[in-house]
């Protein structure tokens, strides 16, 4: 007996389960960011669906949904061609989705090379870059969790603002010097030890180098529009050579090695630290960023209230902040949130809850 088919007003998601770093099957955490945003439209494997009878009942109808959209069948869309035809043109495509497929091969034809502007090969079988000549107007690609060893053949799409290569085997940033259109990149989950080769594309905003194999920030200083530096699950003991971006807003530097907080002097736009599971012992070097609005530090050797509050107590922006698995909390979870709440009033979220006001 065949189960029955989703409810045409869906499954709803409960936001609120939606954390920040997710675990995945292997125990690693998800590349997310403070909004649980990992670069791509992805949805966290842990989400909690809070209408669960829309699974078991077909004929289920939830009434806060909005009304269903109804389109016309594809097959309308052949209506102007003749039964035979074995070519249609598809000169005015715009976006391309070819995810989760088992493509090793790329060969578009000619006509898309002006119109083409996303093309999406996420979870293909691809190893080699081949067959992207044409897409002289590409202006997003994603070549993700694929089997590529090294970045090639993409140096002619000058037009490029965002370049995904989440999950491959890339053990060397190299041939993206003429791409200075880019504004993203995301490199997380390779074999990359070195940042390097970065220099001209100076137009960055977002760079996400997450769960790689550095050892030390370098070789950042042309990049001084970076909003967004993202080198969670890294080997990194310090925090260094930051000096020059300062517009930098968001810094995700979690599961590390870090011993302490520094290196953030000149970084005064920060919103968003994340240095959780390091194992820093004292909260300092953080007074001056007087725009900080998320700080996370959950899972390290924290057991000073008193810190908190000098570091903590004077920023007005400040909402959310993460100090669960540190010594003070598990010293004291009966009167931890208390405690948090009188040292910084301001804060409207501990940890994954938020504050009753």
């Amino acid at each position: 007996m065949s189960e029955p088919d989703p409810p045409a007003d869906g499954v709803k998601i409960d936001e609120s389960a939606l954390e920040k770093s997710t675990p995945t099957e292997n125990g690693h955490q998800g590349i997310t960011n403070s909004s649980g945003w990992d670069g791509k439209l992805r949805m966290p494997p842990k989400a909690t669906i809070t209408n669960p009878e829309a699974l078991e009942d077909s004929d289920y109808s939830d009434p806060d949904a909005p009304p269903p959209e109804q389109i016309e069948t594809d097959e309308d869309l052949l209506d102007d061609y003749p039964d035979d035809t074995e070519d249609i043109d598809l000169v005015h495509f715009e976006r391309l989705c070819l995810r989760q497929n088992a493509i090793n091969n790329v060969e578009l034809p000619p006509s898309f090379g002006t119109h083409l502007q996303e093309l999406d090969l996420y979870d293909n079988l691809i190893s080699h870059i081949r067959g992207l000549d044409p897409l002289s107007a590409l202006t997003s690609l994603d070549l993700s969790f694929n089997k590529i060893k090294h970045i090639k053949s993409i140096s002619h799409l000058t037009t490029l603002k965002e370049l995904y290569f989440v999950q491959n085997r890339i053990s060397k940033i190299e041939n993206l010097d003429t791409l200075t259109n880019l504004t993203m990149i995301e490199l997380a989950a390779n074999r990359i030890r070195d940042i390097e080769n970065l220099d001209r594309l100076t137009s960055l905003r977002e760079l996400w180098l997450g769960k790689n194999k550095i050892t030390e920030i370098n070789n950042l200083n042309s990049l001084t529009n970076l909003r967004l530096l993202d080198l969670k699950s890294n080997r990194l003991t310090t925090i260094s050579n930051l000096e020059p971006l300062v517009n930098l807003e968001e810094l995700y530097i979690s599961h590390n090695a870090l011993t302490t907080i520094s290196g953030l002097d000149h970084n005064i736009k920060l919103r968003v630290l994340d240095v959780s599971n390091n194992r820093i012992t004292r909260l300092e070097g953080l007074s001056h960023l007087t725009e900080l609005e998320e700080l996370w530090a959950s899972t390290n050797g924290l057991s000073s209230f008193k810190e908190v509050e000098e570091q903590l107590a004077d920023k007005e922006k400040l909402e959310t902040v993460y100090f669960e698995a540190n010594p003070l909390q598990l010293q004291g979870p009966a009167v931890y949130r208390n405690k948090v709440r009188l040292a910084l009033p301001q804060v409207r979220q501990i940890d994954a809850t938020y504050v009753k006001v």
